[in-house]
């Protein structure tokens, strides 16, 4: 057994451990919240996963995303999060898609070949042309809805779309997505108003989107697990 991961076979033991370092998960955006959701999918043991980002590292990132430093600024995130993942797991196996997720250009990656997709995306298209997909394809997804311009992580929550409430994104995705007959879709919410501000750029703290991003991660680790 890797000794970097004894902590965690404490817990759930070898077999189980065995199970996730055979399981593939596939990340869909690398903001506050995919990096983060990234990086605990490795250290949980994850054997492959792919990250799908266009964007490079911008200064303004710092303030919450685990990849973002001034070593990283300018740098594609893709190449930011394969880096700093291989200093955690170096038998992780990496699949980096550099582009933005949109319905054309969905068909360059091949969702049936991961077991969990991570919806991390901050684009309303996006999200619905990955949970329509997903569907088609067979696999098991859970979204990230928003975590812009909100200060208490512990509101965040697990849900069913269809339970959510208050949160903005989690309105537009439910009725969007059930004119397309999908009814079902488990998602990380909140039901914090978000601070109300004079920006159309919305803003983050350091602590709310990561802790969204564990929490999806925990859901995924928890479904391989159960299965």
């Amino acid at each position: 057994m890797d000794e970097r991961f004894s902590r965690t076979v404490r817990v759930i033991g070898e077999d189980k451990m065995n199970i996730i370092k055979n399981s593939s998960a596939i990340v869909f955006g690398l903001g506050g919240v995919g990096s983060a959701a990234a990086e605990a999918l490795a250290r949980a043991g994850v054997g492959t996963l792919g990250i799908v980002d266009k964007d490079v590292v911008d200064i303004t990132n710092i303030n919450r995303q685990l990849i973002a430093t001034d070593k990283t600024v300018g740098q594609k995130k893709t190449e930011a999060v394969e880096q700093r993942l291989l200093t955690i797991n170096p038998e992780l196996t990496i699949h980096k898609y550099d582009l933005f997720y949109l319905p054309e250009t969905a068909d360059n990656i091949d969702l049936s070949q991961y077991d969990f997709i991570l919806d991390c995306i901050d684009n309303v298209t996006a999200k619905i042309e990955l949970v329509v997909r997903a569907r088609e394809s067979g696999v098991s997804i859970i979204s990230s809805m928003g975590t812009g311009n909100k200060l208490h992580p512990e509101m965040l929550e697990l849900s069913d779309i269809s339970k959510t409430s208050v949160c903005p994104l989690a309105r537009v995705m439910r009725r969007e997505l059930k004119k397309r007959g999908v009814h079902k879709l488990p998602v990380v919410y909140s039901k914090e108003e978000p601070v109300k501000t004079d920006s159309s750029v919305p803003g983050s703290m350091s602590f709310t989107p990561p802790v969204a991003g564990y929490l999806m991660t925990s859901y995924v680790i928890n479904s391989i697990i159960k299965e």
